[in-house]
């Protein structure tokens, strides 16, 4: 009996991989980008899937030691600093009125 677990982990990190391959295309081509798909043998030669598997294992163990997540971390990061933001807009304001 085969288990799920590495097959669902492929698939993620294909998954990941062509979304990477995707986000750099629109990046780079602008207007000229149509969203096409890159076969697999291309992500691997392009190294998009070992990109894509180092993230994905990477959240996995993460997720396993009940440890954020990169994207938590950009979150939270993204959450501090508007956090400071705020905090330092509020103290000119305060010294403004004085």
């Amino acid at each position: 009996m085969k288990g799920k677990f590495w097959s669902q982990v492929r698939a993620q990190i294909w998954e990941t991989a062509q979304q990477l391959y995707q986000e750099k295309q629109a990046r780079t081509m602008h207007e000229d980008f149509k969203g096409t798909t890159a076969t697999k043998a291309e992500l691997r030669e392009a190294g998009y899937f070992y990109t894509a598997r180092l993230i994905v294992l990477r959240n996995l163990y993460l997720q396993n030691k009940d440890l954020p997540t990169t994207e938590e971390q950009e979150a939270l990061a993204l959450t501090k600093i508007l956090y400071c933001a705020l905090k330092l807009h509020l103290k000119k304001m305060k010294s403004k009125r004085r």
